[in-house]
């Protein structure tokens, strides 16, 4: 298939992969032995100190690789070395793996470039500790990637990239089909593993880069932030966050830890089992630039706002659309009831500037209220307030502007009118009789 919908110029590339899966010098282990006992042959570098090794493998071909059901022994693993600037994987295929594809252990300024993927038990491009930071995957590419009830739980609902540290960078990617997820930021509370460092705390460290990557197929959800990204100025020191402290204790040490904004951009996701990005605790993190399409639920959600600063947590520049009308042999379809951006279920959310396009069939909406009021374990049913500027609604998407979820009790603060109608600084809210 190869589609490129446009709407008012801005282009959904739903264009398949295409990623070489031979080179002319081959690295596999046994073609018969291996695929049956799921145990092929490894590369491990290794040795304990900065710059102590030096492993640049480049434009090899790797089949039937990596160990199943034992740790450690993934196709390329760069293991507990520290810095690593003068090491890469650059340009090679690996393809029929049984643990992985690339993995990064233990150590930084790695880098991880121009690589195909095929085939993949387990998280593909697998971070492992939480301790990692500076390295570099730019340009890769990962089809295929399944589950694996062989290495750890993770792997039962497996990523095309599975990064524990926020501190990498994660540029012009490219997954195409997986078991569970695109991208997962599954951020440990500290390094875990050989590097256990309590003085490592992933969830309020900075954001190397995430930018430019493309997902489709995923069964669940484009990306993932998991356990929840807040960025702090200092990521281990504790800061309180009740409005009414900081009111009175502005001298408090803790509070000049302020947080820092972390900027995810320019995702392309589409033909998403559920969303086609998902956040679940959320700091000051702004989605830029995401377009979205053909999407089993949702194409952007926000879960909970941890912060007392309006804004803390943004869409903006969004571009989504309900149903492109091509399944994956170009015939028209139909979806029903599936959402462009779905908020959070606390405060301080905004959406600044985002288009919405064919939400127009069943009970389909642009925007959904309280992302997961409807669990047992939702903190809270009160009513919470959200802030919209700059929206704007084809045709067929005017009439399905808004569907409330449970509790009913969400309120949009209507900064420009683009909602509503009505003006600036208008309101919309779900109807009660008492509201008259």
């Amino acid at each position: 298939m190869s589609v490129a919908p446009v709407y008012d110029g801005v282009e959904i590339p739903m264009r398949a992969e295409v990623g070489l899966l031979t080179r002319n010098v081959v690295y596999r282990g046994d073609p018969i032995v291996s695929p049956a006992d799921q145990y092929g042959a490894h590369i491990m570098i290794h040795s304990p100190g900065d710059e102590s090794s030096v492993g640049r493998i480049e434009y090899v071909e790797l089949k039937d690789v990596g160990q199943a059901f034992k740790l450690g022994r993934y196709p390329l693993h760069y293991h507990m070395i520290g810095t690593v600037h003068k090491s890469y994987v650059r340009g090679n295929a690996i393809h029929q793996t049984y643990n992985r594809a690339v993995t990064t252990h233990g150590v930084h300024y790695f880098r991880v470039l121009n690589n195909v993927a095929y085939n993949t038990m387990g998280h593909t491009f697998f971070i492992e500790d939480a301790a990692e930071t500076k390295n570099v995957y730019d340009h890769n590419l990962s089809v295929r990637t399944r589950a694996s009830d062989s290495l750890l739980s993770t792997d039962q609902t497996p990523g095309g990239f599975w990064i524990t540290h926020p501190d990498n960078v994660i540029i012009n990617n490219a997954i195409a089909g997986t078991d569970a997820y695109g991208y997962w930021y599954d951020m440990q509370d500290h390094a875990i593993g050989p590097s256990f460092d309590v003085n490592i705390c992933p969830p309020y460290a900075k954001l190397g880069e995430f930018r430019s990557n493309t997902v489709h197929g995923p069964k669940k959800y484009g990306l993932r932030i998991h356990h929840g990204h807040m960025p702090r100025t200092n990521p281990c020191a504790s800061s309180p966050y009740d409005a009414d402290y900081l009111a009175n204790n502005q001298t408090d040490p803790y509070w000049k830890n302020p947080q820092i904004e972390a900027v995810y951009e320019d995702l392309i996701a589409w033909k998403c089992g559920t969303d086609g990005a998902i956040t679940e605790e959320t700091g000051w993190v702004t989605f830029k630039n995401f377009r979205t399409a053909d999407i089993g639920f949702c194409g952007i959600e926000f879960s909970v706002i941890d912060g007392v600063v309006d804004d803390y947590a943004s869409v903006q520049n969004a571009t989504c659309v309900g149903n492109t009308g091509y399944n994956d042999d170009g015939n028209k379809i139909t979806n029903a009831d599936v959402f462009g951006i779905v908020g959070a279920r606390t405060e301080n959310f905004t959406i600044n500037g985002a288009h919405f396009y064919h939400f127009e069939h069943g009970e389909s909406a642009a925007l959904g209220s309280c992302s997961h009021c409807e669990h047992p374990d939702a903190s809270s049913s009160g009513a919470r307030t959200y802030k919209t500027n700059g929206l704007v609604f084809d045709d067929a998407t005017v009439p399905h502007r808004i569907r409330w979820h449970t509790p009913f009790r969400e309120i949009i603060k209507d900064m420009d009118g683009s909602l509503t109608g009505l003006g600036e600084n208008s309101w919309a809210t779900y109807y009660y009789n008492y509201l008259d």
